[in-house]
C-alpha cells in the first residue's frame, strides 16, 4: 500500500510506504518531480510488520504498525542508480480525526519519509529518517511536518 511514507525499519508521507501483505512484494514508480527531481522507482520486499486497530468508544481511531518492516530497493529509473535499505525496525502510530478527516502520523526508528511538492516542507524529497518525525496529514492527505529529531539520509541526492 503507497501511503508516503515507508516503513522499511532499515528503513519505509505525503507518501508513506507502509506495510504490505506477509511475505509481499511490491514495486511503485513516482514520475519525476514527484519523490525526487527524477522518476525515482521503489521495490519494497517482505514485511515483517503486524497491524494493529483501536476504536476508542467516541469513535475515533488510531492504528499502529510496528517491526522490522520490509527491504526497499529505491533505483533513479533515468541512471539506473541504486539505494538499497534492509528493513530493521520502525514504529508508525496513526491518529484519525473522523469528524475533520485529517490525521496525525508520528513515526519512530527506520522510517523514508517522502514529501510531494504540495506538502510542507514542499518537496519534492524522500529522506530515511533515523529518529522520529511527526506529521498532521490533511483530509486530502496532504503532509505537514510537525516536528524531526535524529539522523537524515537524503535518498534522492545518493541516487544523483
Amino acid at each position: 500500500m503507497l501511503i508516503k511514507s515507508l516503513s522499511a525499519s532499515a528503513a519505509v508521507a505525503a507518501l508513506t510506504l507502509a506495510p504490505m501483505a506477509p511475505a509481499s512484494a511490491a514495486t511503485f514508480t513516482l514520475p519525476a518531480g514527484l519523490a525526487c527531481s527524477f522518476e525515482l522507482q521503489i521495490d519494497q520486499t517482505g514485511d515483517r510488520q503486524v497491524h494493529k486497530e483501536f476504536v476508542a468508544p467516541d469513535g475515533s481511531i488510531r492504528t499502529l504498525d510496528a517491526g522490522k518492516g520490509s527491504d526497499l530497493v529505491f533505483t533513479n529509473v533515468a541512471t539506473g542508480a541504486t539505494f538499497s535499505l534492509a528493513g530493521n525496525g520502525a514504529v508508525r502510530w496513526q491518529r484519525f480525526d473522523t469528524a475533520t478527516g485529517s490525521s496525525r502520523l508520528t513515526l519512530t526508528g527506520h522510517t523514508v519519509v517522502i514529501y510531494f511538492p504540495t506538502d510542507n516542507p514542499a518537496g519534492p524529497s524522500t529522506t530515511l529518517v533515523v529518529g522520529r518525525e511527526d506529521i498532521a496529514v490533511d483530509r486530502d492527505g496532504n503532509f505537514t511536518r510537525l516536528s524531526r529529531t535524529g539522523r537524515t539520509i537524503d535518498i534522492c541526492a545518493a541516487l544523483t
